[in-house]
């Protein structure tokens, strides 16, 4: 047995037949053309781009009429690329001058374009490179009349490894049969990761290499919450995940009757229940599962898959209907929080040697504030439609609050001047995810009207442990004593100046932390919608008292192995059937 660790992209647990995908990649026939065969060479290249773009045009269609219109954007830069005229003149170049073959010339062109991709840094410029890539085999698919493994085609199901895989594949894997992928390569931030997250499938992703060690109808176990994958299991293995699977089914039955009813501890503690989304339409799983609201809506779609900024109509459509859809149940906004080697519209930074730690966030929105005040515009556009509150992203310092909240005050002078409404009472908070808006929490609570603990972040700059780098994926973890101070901290400074706080990073999702959290005094959760009946389910079978003796208990306790082992015992004793 080997259990290969990477980085989780899309939960849960899947167990099957291994489908492998080689990379290999396409045959070249041949390289040189006879003279007279340029033209019907010609022709048959324009074939494949009409065919190439029809698909994508296809692709795009069905992913928008599946998953909405913010995955489809995936493709509109494959689109542009198809059509894009220089493209066209330098592989018909590579055919009339020099005599290439079509398959040869779209090889060697887009492969060029990939290499310089390859060579830049930054996650989004990989990820371009790998948008290349999907062209050409496109493009060779249509000239050879062969294709790779259909992966729409799948009629039994298998759990797909690749070395990649494309948006393209990604997008027309069937839930049905492809019960979940693990590719050797990528990232969290992926357009392969953002589909795989929109199908619900679980997904592994950077792993490593590892095709050569398995075979096609190997049993293969993909565990999407640790982001392991798990080769040749042996029989306690399978046993183990295979119950873990059927408890995960039942449970999720279970919890569909507590929909209806509040988050509520046994001692009568009313706790706020949120949820976090990034797409407009996930509002009907927060809905579906009983949320209070939307804790923390991430607006960054908005931006991806796109080579212009959007418009001023483009955000208030989208956060309009988010609004509308909660019915008066509140919905907080977050600005921004990309950095700038995402961002297509924007130059590339000149030394972003670890964008983590550079240009992101509110920084890059202080720093293209025409850009930034159209969002905000949108957002109070939107505020008037409903209950909405705004928060700022990564603020580390009082005079990046202070500008932002300047940027604000701008863009309503703007909508009074024009007539437009907008809620002039909106309450405005930030993210606490940075050690340094913890340590200055008493100068903030004097800011803002909220507080949102985002784990994920406080947990990497804390540890200084880059969450998206598995070599050091051992030692990211929001038990870690360290971690639990700041947290604490943040809280307390909060209680202390009667400033509401919550917390929506992952850590506020897993129900192993619940009790801890309540006993160190936290009362607003924001997690995916997947994770509100769970920790709904905690929240009502737990005092408030019992909480505060764990939380009591863990403070005493040096390491972040032995806080794990503890709150296992203590959930434990709630829910023995409780997967871990």
């Amino acid at each position: 047995m080997e259990r290969l660790q990477g980085i989780a992209v899309s939960p849960g647990i899947a167990i099957g037949e291994a489908l492998v995908l080689d990379n290999e990649g396409f045959r070249i026939p041949r390289r040189f053309l006879p003279r007279d065969a340029v033209e019907d060479e010609l022709g048959r290249l324009h074939s494949a781009f009409e065919a190439a773009i029809a698909e994508v045009e296809h692709n795009r269609q069905q992913v928008a009429d599946q998953l909405g219109d913010e995955y489809a954007a995936i493709f509109s830069a494959h689109l542009q690329m198809l059509r894009d005229q220089r493209l066209h003149e330098e592989i018909e170049e590579m055919i009339r001058s020099r005599h290439y073959s079509p398959e040869y010339s779209v090889s060697r062109a887009l492969r060029r374009y990939a290499k310089v991709f390859q060579s830049l840094e930054g996650h989004y410029m990989a990820e371009r490179a790998n948008d290349i890539f999907d062209i050409e085999k496109r493009l060779l698919r249509n000239l050879l009349g062969r294709a790779r493994e259909e992966l729409s085609r799948i009629t039994s199901p298998v759990l797909v490894l690749a070395h990649n895989l494309t948006p393209s594949e990604t997008a027309n894997l069937n839930p049905r049969f492809a019960m979940g992928f693990v590719t050797e390569i990528g990232g969290p931030g992926s357009h392969t990761a953002i589909v795989a997250e929109g199908l619900g499938i679980p997904a592994v992703v950077g792993i490593g290499p590892f095709l050569t060690d398995v075979s096609g109808g190997d049993t293969v176990i993909i565990d999407g919450d640790q982001g392991q994958l798990v080769l040749h299991p042996d029989e306690e293995t399978l046993a183990h995940y295979r119950h873990e699977v059927e408890e995960q089914r039942s449970l999720a039955t279970k919890l569909e009757v507590l929909r209806e009813l509040p988050a509520e501890t046994k001692d009568g503690v009313r706790i706020a229940l949120m949820g976090n989304i990034e797409f407009p339409t996930e509002v009907a799983q927060c809905q579906e599962r009983g949320a209070d609201g939307i804790g923390l809506y991430r607006t960054e779609f908005i931006y991806l898959g796109r080579e212009d900024d959007p418009t001023e109509e483009d955000h208030f459509e989208a956060y309009s209907h988010v609004v509308r859809s909660m019915a008066g149940k509140p919905v907080i906004m977050r600005t921004l929080d990309l950095g700038a080697d995402k961002m297509r519209s924007l130059p590339d930074p000149e030394d972003e040697r670890n964008p983590f730690l550079g240009l992101r966030s509110i920084r890059l929105a202080l720093r293209n504030r025409d850009m930034f005040r159209t969002q905000l515009r949108a957002i109070l556009r939107a505020s008037a439609e409903g209950e909405v509150q705004i928060m700022f992203p990564l603020v580390s310092t009082i005079i990046e609050l202070r500008q932002a909240r300047m940027v604000l005050v701008d863009a309503m002078e703007d909508l009074e001047e024009a007539g437009i409404a907008f809620d002039r009472d909106l309450k405005v908070g930030m993210m606490v995810e940075v050690p340094s808006a913890v340590m200055m929490m008493d100068r903030f609570v004097e800011e803002v009207d909220f507080f949102s603990i985002g784990t994920n972040d406080l947990t990497q700059y804390c540890l200084a442990v880059d969450r998206s780098n598995k070599d050091v994926a051992n030692l990211y973890t929001a038990a870690d004593p360290a971690v639990l101070r700041m947290i604490e901290m943040a809280l307390h400074a909060a209680e202390q100046a009667q400033i509401p706080i919550s917390m929506c990073g992952q850590m506020s999702g897993n129900p192993l932390y619940t009790m801890l959290l309540l006993g160190l005094g936290l009362r607003s959760f924001s997690v995916t919608p997947a994770a509100v009946p769970e920790i709904k389910r905690v929240c009502r079978s737990v005092a408030i008292e019992q909480c505060e003796q764990v939380a009591q208990r863990v403070r005493k306790l040096e390491g972040a192995r032995a806080i794990k082992a503890y709150l296992k015992e203590e959930l434990a004793k709630v829910f023995p059937e409780f997967p871990m």
